[in-house]
């Protein structure tokens, strides 16, 4: 191993202990992650022995700026997620810009897009976009479709705007500050939402990373976590087509109350597909 991949190494392990130290889980990982934005190199090349031509070109120009890594590691040890220090997370087959105004996509949220390219489908509806990483992972599985994103969040807007325009859909993807259904004109082939879903009694016992890190208003409608359920199936019909199918993350308790909201909206064919995990994640329906 050379002085420089040596180097590097220890100051890997240096960073990971700190973080070890706090609580994190895979210390080892996230300093790794927060060298390579550090650096300005690609993460793939942040691994032992550490010895990749442009890592090390990478440490000789940022040899001196040790301290500048150590805060990041510091600003993780405080609890804040790498995808905000470092202001993106991968999802899908994509990297998506996030920021604060956003919830940080997971990979839970996944099995929400495989059940939508189950079918086909020319017309889409976000509600709630967010990052916009549902609508654009679509969007780009899909090069014919057509899709609008909603957001009360002019600062989320933004946010989407940006991805769309990374991931090249931007003349396919309109998005628009609206209260759920509230500005949405027309009727879609395919309506997707991860809505905000977690009870106001579970905040307390969210992860610090997600808890502080995360928008409220993308987290819980307070009460019983439902509310956002029970607006967009009130309002789903005259927007979906016929045969057009209703797609919603949930909550792992939330199975049953979802489908009814949805069997009681009118939808058939009502079904709770299982994540990776094999906990309840996602409700579709469809019109008939």
């Amino acid at each position: 191993m050379s002085d420089k991949s040596a180097a590097i190494s220890r100051l890997i392990a240096d960073g990971a202990a700190q973080l070890h130290a706090a609580g994190i889980v895979n210390p080892d990982r996230d300093a790794r992650l927060l060298l390579a934005h550090h650096w300005g190199v690609p993460s793939d090349m942040v691994y032992p022995p550490y010895t990749h031509p442009q890592l090390l070109e990478a440490f000789g120009q940022a040899a001196g700026n040790v301290e500048g890594f150590l805060n990041v590691i510091a600003e993780r040890a405080r609890g804040r997620p790498v995808s905000k220090i470092i202001g993106a997370r991968e999802f899908w087959k994509h990297r998506f810009r996030v920021t604060d105004d956003v919830l940080d996509p997971r990979p839970e949220t996944e099995t929400l897009i495989e059940r939508a390219l189950e079918r086909p489908f020319e017309t889409l509806l976000d509600l709630g976009t967010g990052s916009g990483c549902i609508l654009l992972s679509l969007l780009a599985e899909r090069p014919t479709v057509r899709g609008v994103g909603v957001d009360v969040s002019d600062a989320a807007l933004a946010v989407a705007a940006e991805n769309a325009k990374r991931l090249n859909v931007t003349n396919r993807a309109r998005l628009i500050r609206s209260d759920w259904f509230s500005q949405v004109t027309g009727v879609f082939d395919l309506i997707v939402s991860n809505p905000p879903y977690i009870a106001e009694s579970e905040m307390a016992a969210l992860a610090p990373d997600v808890r502080l890190h995360d928008p409220q208003i993308a987290l819980t409608p307070g009460g019983d976590g439902l509310n956002a359920y029970r607006v967009i199936c009130a309002g789903v019909a005259p927007h979906l087509a016929s045969n057009g199918r209703l797609i919603v993350e949930i909550g792992p308790t939330q199975a049953q109350a979802v489908s009814d909201l949805m069997r009681a909206a009118g939808l058939e064919n009502i079904t709770v597909h299982p994540d990776l995990d094999g906990r309840d994640r996602v409700v579709s329906g469809q019109k008939a």
